[in-house]
């Protein structure tokens, strides 16, 4: 894949997730509020915005992780071991406002692999999504609640997040896949 477009650099990310954590306290209270990433770089992002949320209303709120490898409907397809990593919640969801927190949001069917997964854990009053970019095409009726930025793309094309935890940088980019790329 080579990079095509820098859709946000460190700033912009910062300023939405920042707008992002604004959004979800106008909508509910810290107290009956649980913040899970998706893995991988869900993850970060719903570390960052439970910082920015604790920031604000001087609160306790932890980052859960989830993993919802198991639960998608498309990993048997290539007949190839799934690569599981950890999932940790380390709060009860049992009636609480739960909001899953990935990075791009696409054809939806991790979402919906995720809210497979979050119902082995118990039963959240609600379950909010967020996600830093929307790109479209669909396939299930799946939609975000918070939004960093929606975003066109063309079957070709992929959004890639960078963060400075694992990639020493914060950036969005759109990628394009050259020839010998596998979609």
């Amino acid at each position: 894949m080579k990079p095509v477009e820098l859709l946000m650099d460190a700033a912009a990310l910062d300023r939405a997730l920042t707008r992002m954590t604004h959004q979800i306290l106008e909508k509910n209270s810290p107290q009956d509020l649980g913040i899970v990433g998706m893995q991988t770089r869900g993850v970060f992002l719903a570390r960052r915005l439970v910082e920015k949320i604790n920031a604000v209303e001087n609160h306790g709120l932890v980052a859960g992780i989830l993993d919802p490898t198991l639960y998608r409907d498309d990993y048997r397809i290539a007949l190839r071991q799934p690569k599981v990593k950890i999932t940790d919640i380390p709060f009860n969801i049992n009636g609480i406002n739960l909001v899953l927190v990935d990075d791009v949001l696409y054809t939806g069917r991790t979402v919906r692999a995720a809210l497979d997964a979050i119902t082995d854990f118990g039963r959240p009053k609600s379950i909010q999504l967020a996600v830093l970019i929307d790109r479209g095409h669909r396939q299930m009726p799946i939609a975000a609640e918070y939004i960093g930025r929606e975003i066109t793309t063309a079957e070709n094309q992929e959004v890639a997040l960078r963060v400075r935890e694992l990639d020493n940088e914060d950036s969005v980019w759109l990628m394009e896949l050259e020839a010998g790329d596998k979609k």
